[in-house]
């Protein structure tokens, strides 16, 4: 396996729209185990092959507590469902459809593409998922709580879309103009949000570690 680049945030090429997986071949399945290794390096619980300027419709996943995290994201979302325990994770997902949507919830997102910053976004409370697995069988997932909403972050990135586009035209008009004056921090480092940066606007923070 090996470890791949993450673009970020404003490269245009994750603005590209993914092309559907006509066949899981053996170079499809290691780019998926190659992500899921870049996905654990950078701590997160999701990655798009978008992400990693493949260009293919394939997202991994793990959304269960890292190892050395000291906060579960699943406690802002009261705890791990039953729907989500009877998935078993990490998960290797192919040409995602969501075939049904229910509710809404919403949720302190951050991203491996824009590393450092976290911002809530609504998104549907719970999904069934048409796909194939990385052995090219047709599997369907049903869940709710943080692998829905893990779920449904990454399938935009396949669309060409950020959670940042998810917010008010100006809130992420905010966003990206810090972006823009500030960058971002270098791996293993945390953005400061602090009066020296101009940060007044009390944008929601989360403690945890986990990056969709």
């Amino acid at each position: 396996m090996a470890k791949l680049e993450i673009l970020k945030f404003p490269d245009t090429r994750l603005r590209k729209k993914c092309k559907t997986v006509d066949k899981v071949t053996p170079a499809i399945q290691k780019l998926a185990d190659d992500m899921l290794e870049t996905m654990y390096d950078f701590r997160g619980i999701g990655l798009a092959a978008a992400q990693v300027n493949e260009q293919v419709r394939l997202i991994v996943l793990d959304t269960r507590r890292p190892e050395g995290d000291d906060k579960d994201a699943q406690d802002e979302l009261g705890g791990e469902s039953d729907l989500e325990r009877a998935i078993q994770q990490p998960l290797k997902i192919i040409n995602p459809v969501i075939k049904k949507r229910v509710g809404k919830t919403t949720y302190n997102e951050g991203c491996l593409s824009v590393p450092s910053y976290f911002e809530v976004v609504e998104r549907s409370k719970y999904i069934e998922v048409e796909a194939l697995n990385e052995k090219g069988e047709k599997i369907l997932i049903k869940t709710d709580g943080l692998l829905a909403i893990c779920i449904q972050h990454e399938i935009d990135h396949l669309d060409g879309k950020l959670f940042i586009d998810r917010l008010s035209p100006i809130k992420s008009a905010r966003v990206k103009a810090k972006i823009k004056k500030f960058g971002y921090p270098e791996k293993g480092e945390e953005r400061e949000d602090d009066d020296e940066q101009g940060d007044d606007d009390n944008d929601e923070m989360t403690d945890s570690q986990h990056r969709l």
